[in-house]
């Protein structure tokens, strides 16, 4: 697949994906030509049709992993290789819309707690902080910090978008300690003995080794600190749309999933119920 790999790489690289979009896409046709022994170019919509079922019966994988691999073989077959693809025929699996996990504030404070390691206290809390992706604080730069205006420069992130998000005066100040000690040079958290950026599973090991310590049980990632922020800002009353900028969403509709993660004792929403019955509040 070699010939075919660069014809899809190069054709994914001139609309502007990523280096992980446009591994992760090669990845799934080369499992995909596997699979059946044979170049890609040679297999036809039953194949496809029967590796996808394959992925859902057989390798038990979520609906997120097979639509991913589905992108995957439509954009070689309708971009590389100017083929039709019949969408009925070959039709993306329905995603349960879950909720995300989100902490409290005060389970939020009790990982900082726990984080006893300098750097992977200032790495969480910067993610916390300024709602930012794992992609995103990996790849922050020392002159994306802009203590005179108190904010954060994002640059290029989902999308390829630049954005500003908060810095916080207690974020601020935990990275003054970090840099005395540290002393980075071009990315503000680089690997250990290297220049370069730290890898996102270093953050999400940091992560998981807190959460251990703690009384938390819910299932917590990065990310969880992402949404967490943000729902955090809603429960404090912070316009929604000031909250779609800081998290660098393109449509509202995607930021609107925090509504329903507010806590309901801070709506002051009663239960019919209890007026039906006149229950008071404690």
């Amino acid at each position: 697949m070699s010939e075919l790999r660069e014809r899809m790489k190069m054709d994914m690289e001139l609309r502007g994906y990523s280096p992980v979009t446009i591994k992760n896409h090669i990845n799934n046709v080369s499992n995909f030509a596997k699979f059946y022994n044979k170049s890609p170019e040679l297999l036809r919509e039953k194949e496809i049709r029967d590796y996808l079922h394959y992925c859902i019966t057989g390798k038990k994988l979520s609906e997120g992993s097979v639509n991913g691999i589905n992108s995957s073989l439509k954009f070689f077959y309708t971009k590389t290789l100017n083929r039709y693809w019949n969408m009925d025929k070959i039709a993306r699996i329905k995603e349960p819309k879950r909720l995300p996990a989100v902490l409290s504030p005060e389970e939020v404070k009790s990982v900082f707690e726990v984080t006893e390691n300098l750097k992977h206290k200032v790495i969480l809390m910067t993610v916390y902080s300024a709602g930012l992706r794992v992609s995103e604080v990996y790849n922050l730069k020392i002159t994306d910090i802009d203590s005179k205006n108190m904010q954060i420069l994002i640059r290029e992130g989902k999308g390829k978008k630049d954005r500003y998000s908060l810095l916080s005066k207690a974020n601020l100040k935990i990275l003054r300690e970090y840099w005395r000690r540290y002393h980075p040079t071009e990315y503000l958290f680089s690997g250990n003995g290297r220049t370069d950026s730290i890898s996102p599973r270093s953050v999400q090991k940091m992560l998981e080794k807190s959460i251990k310590k703690t009384k938390i049980t819910k299932h917590v990632t990065v990310h969880t600190l992402r949404h967490s922020f943000a729902t955090h800002l809603l429960d404090a009353g912070t316009d929604i749309c000031y909250i779609q900028r800081l998290l660098g969403h393109s449509r509202i509709t995607t930021t609107t999933i925090y509504l329903h993660l507010r806590r309901m004792d801070l709506l002051n929403i009663k239960s019919p119920l209890d007026t039906i019955l006149g229950e008071k509040d404690d």
